[in-house]
């Protein structure tokens, strides 16, 4: 549901009027977004594959030849990887996926403002002790849509400090939905801590969309290596947040230009995102 376009009719009825957000109370709860992942694994979910290629301009010859099994096996497929090759200056931050790039400051109160929503840090990584340590850092937000590439990698060399699933709603992570709630503390997601070689402790987000945005980890402890696969976003819009603390790594200017004018950057999974601050 979350390759619906932003101005679409029903993500306005659904976040703009009284009767929509009723409706939007049903469709974000987890119940119903774990029944729409079980359809979407079944074999007969496999009849929505040509249509969502043709409707959004997928480029299979891209991608790895498979059978497919279901709808989240096509939604799941490996890209060939000299598509999407690794960035080989060893200090430079890469994209760990393909998406849409935003960065923001954080204050030195663990906070940063998206739109009309005022972050913490410590709702974001719920449970952790660690949120302090990224005061006066950097956030950095991509936003992957449907026809992007749903497989997510490494940012650099590192040990897993710690990993935890919050449990929680699947809002649409369009602008739409993020100018009304602040929905990447209400979103089901996971965070990873990792102590790099590079930017200090990391905390890597992915956090769940609209409907399903079932969110798949390869190791949730051990030792990580840059440009690795990470996991995985089943069907549904995604998001993948980096949190890095003060003075660790180099973002360039701009790319809070940008931002600030409410521009996204596309960027692709391995590609030069900033560097380490030397």
């Amino acid at each position: 549901m979350d390759n619906i376009k932003e101005n679409s009719g029903i993500l306005r009825f659904l976040y703009n009027t009284i009767p929509g957000r009723f409706v939007l109370k049903l469709i974000t709860s987890p119940v119903l977004s774990k029944l729409g992942g079980v359809y979407m694994d079944s074999k007969v979910s496999k009849m929505h594959i040509k249509g969502f290629i043709e409707k959004n301009g997928i480029d299979m010859s891209q991608y790895e030849a498979a059978q497919y099994k279901s709808f989240n096996d096509f939604f799941t497929r490996k890209i060939i990887a000299q598509k999407r090759p690794v960035c080989a200056d060893k200090t430079a931050l890469i994209s760990p996926c393909d998406g849409r790039l935003s960065v923001y400051k954080i204050t030195d109160r663990a906070e940063f403002a998206i739109k009309n929503s005022r972050y913490k840090v410590k709702d974001l990584i719920q449970g952790s002790e660690k949120a302090p340590d990224y005061n006066g850092g950097v956030c950095v937000i991509l936003r992957l849509c449907v026809d992007d590439y749903h497989r997510y990698g490494n940012i650099d060399n590192g040990v897993i400090l710690e990993n935890k699933y919050i449990r929680g709603k699947l809002h649409t992570v369009r602008p739409i939905a993020i100018n009304r709630y602040p929905v990447f503390v209400q979103n089901s997601r996971e965070y990873t801590i990792i102590k790099t070689e590079n930017f200090g402790k990391v905390a890597q987000i992915e956090v769940g969309a609209l409907m399903i945005g079932k969110i798949r980890n390869h190791q949730t402890s051990g030792s990580v290596v840059r440009g690795s696969e990470k996991g995985m976003f089943l069907y549904g819009g995604s998001t993948i947040v980096l949190l890095f603390e003060k003075d660790r790594v180099e973002i360039p200017k701009e790319y809070y230009v940008a931002t600030q004018n409410d521009r996204e950057i596309k960027v692709t999974f391995g590609s030069k995102l900033g560097g380490k601050i030397k």
